[in-house]
């Protein structure tokens, strides 16, 4: 499993990925991936109202700013159709200015982990939008460890053995959805098998995996929850926390809860997300990874002396 790298330990790692002309070489499919395995912390954009289903609005936001996509199907409607669109409109917008066909998409799909068997009944989701040629999915409402264990199964094919009978059973995806992803990527079918798990747990895998503990459910749990292998990182939700509590977003509480969150991350080497335009630089020192939103990125990015073009 990849190490957890405070942001700045290994900025001179990135130096071998210039080629002599300076021109950026990517290492990876998914730019989020690479970013994080350099030390690097990771921004995202993304809104909640549906409006990126077109191949238009793909083609638009090849060249965002960001190094990933959050794409909303949790309280946008799920439309694979229009999910499917927009993917191959991002790979005809690209390449992004480091190289990579595509800004990393995750999609957030209207699945929530409130326990084992809701998840294994609605599997079928992630499937779908893995079939598009998305480089990750987030799970809200991580209330139960059975229920991310049998999201992480879900979206695994079944011949990567990486943490199998050590927290994690059989993958169970199906084959059906390689040929339509693999084009997104821009590789084989078979090259796609093989590289379309989840990382860090495999080492060589191009899926993100995340999760929201964003209830008091979730926070009872989570240290069970968030020892789950197969998972990259994850976010306290604080607005749905804060009604599940049924306390202020501004309270010192929401603090407190955010802060024991992400202790509990930490220690599972799961990148956090929390970074933000006011607190940019102390989060990064903390070791949060993960931000939203451009001026965040852009104070992010130059003081982790990022390399990598955005």
């Amino acid at each position: 499993m990849t190490k957890w790298l405070p942001p700045l330990l290994a900025v001179g790692l990135i130096a071998a990925a210039f080629a002599q002309n300076g021109e950026y070489k990517p290492k990876r499919i998914n730019k989020a991936i690479e970013l994080l395995e350099q030390g690097q912390p990771i921004y995202y954009t993304g809104s909640h109202d549906g409006t990126e289903g077109s191949f238009e609005s793909g083609k638009r936001d090849a060249q965002t700013f960001a190094d990933y996509i959050n794409y909303d199907m949790e309280h946008a409607p799920y439309d694979i159709k229009g999910l499917s669109e927009y993917m191959k409109g991002l790979a005809a917008g690209g390449p992004t200015k480091s190289g990579h066909r595509t800004p990393a998409v995750i999609a957030i799909v209207p699945v929530n982990g409130t326990d084992e068997t809701t998840v294994r009944a609605n599997a079928w989701m992630f499937q779908q939008v893995l079939a598009t040629g998305v480089h990750g999915i987030l799970l809200t409402h991580a209330d139960t460890a059975g229920a991310v264990r049998a999201f992480v199964e879900a979206v695994r094919f079944p011949m990567h053995q990486q943490g199998v009978g050590k927290g994690i059973g059989e993958g169970r995806r199906g084959a059906h959805g390689s040929s339509t992803a693999s084009r997104i990527w821009g590789i084989s079918p078979q090259e796609y098998n093989q590289k379309a798990d989840v990382w860090p747990l495999n080492p060589n895998g191009e899926i993100l995996l995340g999760l929201k503990v964003e209830d008091k459910y979730a926070l009872a749990n989570a240290a069970e929850v968030l020892a789950v292998p197969g998972i990259a990182f994850a976010e306290g939700g604080p607005g749905d926390m804060s009604l599940s509590l049924n306390i202020a977003n501004s309270d010192p509480k929401m603090a407190e809860v955010q802060g024991k969150i992400f202790e509990i991350a930490k220690r599972n080497k799961i990148f956090f997300m929390g970074i933000g335009q006011a607190n940019a630089i102390e989060r990064i020192k903390q070791g949060y990874m993960v931000g939203s939103g451009e001026k965040t990125a852009a104070a992010g990015r130059q003081f982790t002396k990022r390399e990598m073009p955005w």
